[in-house]
């Protein structure tokens, strides 16, 4: 039975190192931009590996609430691994089309958005006002952001670099910004304390049918958007 125990203990925090794993090989592949391996770019597995970090990080949460596997540990482990997925990962993309695009030395500042990214974990984590909603942008989000950029840059074409340079600094802010957003979690189906994440979910479905992959980046406009017009009294 104590072996029993511990190995559910333990199932949260095998799920996360999985979430830091797929990071680091969306990292691996994010170098090796446009090559290919077996018709997908580095880019397009880097997607893969970030979607599929996205994945563990929902479900190591997911185990631990199930398995009632709370630990001190677990939680340092997830910021740590989201870091890296959805803090690094989304910056080498970044830094890796800058650099096919001949930004020279400007494509180092897309690791601004890993600063960031780990000044937003560390808020997090001292912040006991968000159990049920965010201060600031979530940085799993502003991984999903990146994927659909990145997608609709190798669709319609590169925008410069001062559009990306402009984009990497607002995300960037966004992550530590005050801005209240909504989680996805629910207490209740009715309509009316959910329209914002009906909307959401609504509006991301056609984005994605529109502008296929590129359609994540416009969700995730659309998030910052609600979150920032709702009022300041409103229940989450």
């Amino acid at each position: 039975m104590k072996i029993l125990r511990l190995i559910r203990s333990n199932i949260p925090n095998t799920i996360t190192c999985l979430n830091l794993l797929s990071g680091c090989m969306a990292v691996v592949f994010a170098f090796h931009y446009d090559a290919m391996y077996g018709g997908l770019t580095g880019y397009q597995m880097a997607f893969i590996f970030i979607g599929a970090a996205t994945l563990f990080d929902f479900c190591d949460g997911l185990s631990a609430r199930l398995l009632h596997a709370y630990s001190a540990l677990g939680k340092e482990l997830d910021s740590l691994s989201d870091l890296v997925s959805f803090g690094l990962a989304p910056a080498t993309l970044i830094y890796s089309t800058m650099a096919h695009n001949d930004a020279g030395w400007l494509a180092y500042l897309a690791f601004v958005v890993t600063v960031f990214g780990a000044l937003r974990l560390a808020k997090f984590n001292i912040d006991d006002r968000q159990t049920s909603s965010f201060i600031g942008l979530p940085i799993p989000s502003n991984a999903i952001f990146w994927i659909g950029w990145i997608a609709w840059v190798n669709q319609y074409g590169y925008p410069g670099h001062a559009v990306m340079i402009l984009l990497v600094l607002a995300l960037s802010l966004l992550m530590v910004s005050r801005i209240r957003m909504f989680s996805l979690k629910v207490k209740t189906l009715e309509w009316r304390s959910n329209v914002r994440r009906y909307a959401l979910v609504l509006g991301a479905v056609l984005f994605l049918i529109m502008q296929q992959l590129s359609g994540l980046a416009w969700s995730v406009v659309l998030y910052i958007v609600l979150s920032a017009t709702a009022r300041k009294n409103e229940q989450y």
